[in-house]
Formats: structure tokens, sequence, C-alpha cells
């Protein structure tokens, strides 16, 4: 049958992944660095991936394919539910909503950002405490970084993100060593430079992993 489903330029792919998340089907698979339609009738032609694509390697086409087959789809999320669930019972679950996460390599307008609690956050926290997934991450939108390493100021791209998107509230998460400063003020500063009132608060991790204020 002729209908509509999706077509990947593997030319314009960075190999991302973000499509391949995005496809709740499970349509889309990583092979060899680069997205590619792996199964058709999984494709249900709506393009859930396509606004997610950074590189715009995603389209609507029209040709010949296998009709949607949805059956087989409930089939196959139910039957990847029962193996993860069976493989790893006691696992943490990875509450990062998008990629990239890291404030350098994140476009200052994107679909993520739309309505999202923006998360910002030090790099160390992840390691420092141990329940960042639960704890701040879900629900949110994740960016990291560290100043000191990146050797840069990131309040004009924070400022960029803040004002050109619907940020509902933003929750600054730093380490209490000094260096952690410039994320927190990176981060203020965007605030005020937005001409947003939006919520927002921060909390420092200590080196033991334990939250100070």
């Amino acid at each position: 049958m002729v209908r509509k489903i999706i077509n990947i330029d593997e030319e314009k792919c960075n190999g991302c992944g973000i499509c391949a998340t995005a496809c709740h089907e499970g349509a889309i698979d990583i092979i060899d660095g680069k997205a590619k339609l792996v199964r058709e009738n999984y494709c249900d032609g709506l393009g859930d991936c396509l606004p997610n694509c950074p590189t715009g390697a995603i389209s609507f086409v029209e040709r010949e394919a296998p009709e949607y087959d949805a059956e087989a789809v409930k089939k196959s999320q139910e039957e990847k539910r029962n193996m993860e669930a069976s493989t790893a019972p006691g696992r943490a679950v990875n509450r990062l909503a998008q990629w990239p996460c890291q404030i350098k390599l994140v476009p200052t307008v994107a679909p993520f950002f739309d309505g999202a609690k923006l998360l910002i956050a030090a790099d160390c926290t992840a390691y420092a405490y141990a329940n960042m997934h639960e704890d701040f991450m879900r629900g949110k939108t994740t960016i990291i970084g560290c100043p000191k390493l990146d050797n840069i100021d990131y309040s004009e791209k924070l400022t960029e993100i803040i004002r050109n998107n619907d940020i509902k509230e933003v929750t600054i998460v730093r380490m209490e060593v000094p260096c952690c400063g410039g994320l927190e003020m990176a981060a203020k500063i965007a605030l005020q430079e937005s001409g947003k009132f939006i919520p927002w608060q921060v909390v420092t991790i200590s080196i033991n992993g334990n939250i100070l204020d």
C-alpha cells in the first residue's frame, strides 16, 4: 500500500540517537552510527521523531510500504518491558530526557525546552549525589556544565535558552566547591537578563554527597 512514512537522509544524520528514543514504536535503530528505519510496519507515519532531529535528517514521504501493524508494536513493547523487568529488577531508571545535555552543545532553541522545568547542574553533582536522577532530573530537562573545565562564561547562552523558550522553572544544582560559583552566577545572570520572572532555586551538594541547602 502507498502511505505516509518517514525517510532518513543518512548524509545529514549524525547518529545522535534522539529519533530512536523519540520513536515509541521502536521502528528506528542506530546501525553503524546512522539512524535507520528498520521496521517499516512499526512506523505509524505520525512523526514523533521528526521535530527531535537536530540535523533535519528526517522527513515524510509517501511511498509503497507495509501497513502499520499496531498489534505487532504493542507486542514488541510488552516484550521489551518484560525483558527489562526480568533482567534488571533493581536497576535505577535513567531520567535524562534529551540529548545532548552539555550546556556548550545544546541548541538555544529546541522542542525539549518548550514548557520545560529546567535543571542546570554542575558536572560533578551526578557523581557526588547518588539519587540525582530521581530527586532532581525526573520530569526536567537537564543541562550540565563546568565553567572551570570549559573555561567559559555560560551566562550568555543560558540567557538565550531562557529568553527564547517557554521555561516554567529553573533549578540550579551545584557542588559546595568554589568553582561551582561560576555556574550559579551564570544562571542567576541569565534569569535576570532574560527579562522573565521564573521561579528558581539553588541546591548545593557537599563533597560527601549531602544536600546543604
